[in-house]
């Protein structure tokens, strides 16, 4: 089964004693576990950076998801490994939420990137800014395509990296715009061009 986290683990549990009180057998139930593949954009393996760093992306967009994930990754972290995180917060939202995240992103991650993620009608270096009063470590880069190349680019061999926030977004608003835009497609057309592989 190839799923990260408690939170996939315990998803798993309840639809299993869901499907038994209904009646399915364990032998068809235990089948079908080992088809299973994570919903897009949870906790969904994008590929491996040429160099073996395996690339994750996440709707993670809570300061809590965020630590979730973070922390479900660090699990299966090599001992010679970092963890890298890319994330940003929406415009028009919980601006509270914002150095919280920066938080998250700092106490469980070794190297971490603030980007863009839905600015929305407000200005996203503000957003930025205020991410980063918790993070002030962190790289700061703007434009999410140039931000997911820059942390594939940083990822060495047995590093994990996390793409977090947009998961199965398939677009970037801004303003009254959705510009399409995908962390998995970037991701793999990233990894294929340096030479990795995509899921």
């Amino acid at each position: 089964m190839p799923l990260i986290g408690d939170f996939q683990i315990e998803n798993l549990t309840l639809a299993l004693g869901m499907a038994k009180a209904m009646g399915l057998d364990n032998e068809t139930l235990l089948s079908a576990c080992q088809t299973l593949e994570a919903p897009r954009g949870r906790m969904q393996l994008a590929g491996r950076s040429a160099q073996g760093a395996a690339v994750f992306v996440d709707y993670a967009h809570t300061p809590d998801a965020l630590e979730n994930a973070l922390t479900a990754l660090r699990r299966h972290l090599p001992e010679s490994g970092r963890l890298l995180v890319m994330f940003g917060c929406g415009g028009d939202r919980d601006v509270g939420k914002r150095p919280e995240m920066g938080a998250a992103a700092e106490a469980h991650a070794d190297v971490v990137v603030v980007t863009d993620d839905n600015p929305r009608h407000e200005d996203a270096a503000t957003i930025r800014a205020a991410i980063m009063t918790a993070c002030p470590q962190a790289q700061e880069i703007a434009d999410r395509g140039a931000a997911i190349e820059a942390i594939i680019a940083e990822a060495r061999a047995n590093d994990l990296v996390l793409l977090a926030g947009k998961g199965h977004e398939s677009g970037q608003i801004v303003g009254d715009i959705i510009l399409p835009f995908d962390d998995v497609t970037k991701a793999q057309s990233v990894l294929a061009v340096k030479g990795g592989q995509h899921e």
